[in-house]
């Protein structure tokens, strides 16, 4: 069956994990003047003399893209749609262990997690929940639909 709707939601959920990497998750502001935030990248400070990387979060980085591959690939999955909605099952659960460990990773942030400024980053493992559960329904939707169109034949 050729995929709709569910391709584009797939999609833009792969695109809402990738989004992890360039946009700021937390940040913080220091008395001193300084700024930290957090990507899945690593651990940033900004300064008045100084700019770069202070941690890197490797094995954040490489579930991150393991996560955006595995649901960027379940698009191409579609001529079974059973196995379909299980890899898109277990990419929701992969997202929700993403969401833990980056608020894991913002801990390291100097001045503890309640001190932080919560960024755009913060709230996309959540969008890409919706535009999962979204394909789901898409997909069900499709198989109502065989199903509806078996019976008249």
């Amino acid at each position: 069956m050729i995929q709709r709707v569910q391709s584009i939601w797939l999609l833009l959920a792969s695109l809402t994990i990738l989004l992890l990497l360039f946009v700021p998750i937390v940040n913080s502001h220091q008395p001193d003047g300084s700024e930290y935030w957090v990507l899945a990248t690593g651990l940033y400070l900004k300064s008045d003399s100084l700019s770069g990387k202070v941690t890197y979060f490797q094995p954040l980085f490489l579930n991150t893209v393991a996560v955006c591959m595995l649901l960027f690939a379940t698009i191409f999955t579609f001529k079974k749609r059973s196995g379909q909605k299980r890899l898109i099952i277990f990419a929701m659960i992969s997202t929700l262990f993403l969401g833990f460990w980056i608020f894991d990773a913002a801990k390291n942030i100097p001045g503890g997690i309640a001190s932080v400024n919560l960024g755009v980053g913060a709230f996309l493992p959540l969008i890409s929940l919706i535009f999962c559960a979204l394909a789901l329904r898409g997909i069900q939707k499709d198989e109502q639909l065989l199903r509806s169109a078996d019976r008249l034949r």
